[in-house]
């Protein structure tokens, strides 16, 4: 038998990484990330233990490329759906929604994330965060960014504290309410982008109009001639 070529250990390698890294989302989910342990995902991805050791430092690191895996396909996915568009208001809805679904609909597992990007260590850069940072740069340039990387930054930004705000134990703000703040600071259409359940019934502009009774009011109690 010839021995495999180059391009095919690569494939193998890759897919292996990849079974890695699903495996790792969905134990997570399922038992939590103390409870998982790297045996539990190597069992669970069909691969031997010492490929974890090979391809990533340790479980933690292996759960940030698993969450920004996880993140960047649902990325991609949103911004190539049909009908597929360059319009980059349509773009950029696409975006934010589905980086707030994944928290609506991955709690257990970005609670995680966002509790372990926040350590010392912060960010560790993989090929799935870059990835993921790839493709927000890309939707800030179809927006029409003057400056596509400060945005991409300020974009992150606002969506890591959407998340968190969603994600609060005992005090999460709702979806509609941090979608709101987002679309209304890029003046994006309410019915772009891939808008969540209950979407239609929600009024955007409420809680804008609450703003603005109390900066009125508090103008009027700190200015008593008027």
């Amino acid at each position: 038998m010839s021995p495999r070529s180059a391009s095919v250990n690569e494939a193998m390698r890759r897919r292996s990484r990849e079974r890695l890294l699903q495996a790792t989302v969905e134990l997570v989910e399922e038992r939590g990330y103390e409870a998982t342990t790297l045996a539990d995902i190597t069992q669970r991805a069909g691969s031997a233990r010492g490929l974890v050791s090979y391809y990533f430092s340790g479980k933690r690191a292996l759960l940030q490329s698993a969450v920004h895996r996880l993140m960047a396909g649902e990325l991609a996915a949103a911004l190539e759906r049909e009908p597929r568009t360059d319009d980059g208001q349509e773009l950029l809805a696409r975006a934010i929604d589905a980086m707030l679904g994944v928290s609506t609909g991955h709690t257990t597992l970005m609670r995680t994330h966002m509790a372990s990007i926040l350590q010392e260590e912060g960010f560790i850069q993989c090929p799935e965060q870059q990835r993921l940072a790839q493709l927000l740069r890309d939707t800030m340039i179809c927006w029409g960014a003057a400056d596509p990387e400060e945005e991409y930054r300020l974009l992150r930004a606002l969506l890591m504290g959407a998340s968190v705000a969603m994600l609060l134990p005992g005090a999460p703000m709702p979806v509609h309410r941090l979608r709101a703040e987002l679309f209304q600071r890029y003046a994006l259409p309410w019915e772009s982008g891939e808008p969540p359940p209950g979407a239609e019934d929600y009024d955007p502009t409420a809680g804008f109009h609450r703003q603005a009774v109390a900066v009125a009011r508090a103008g009027a109690v700190s200015d008593p001639q008027e």
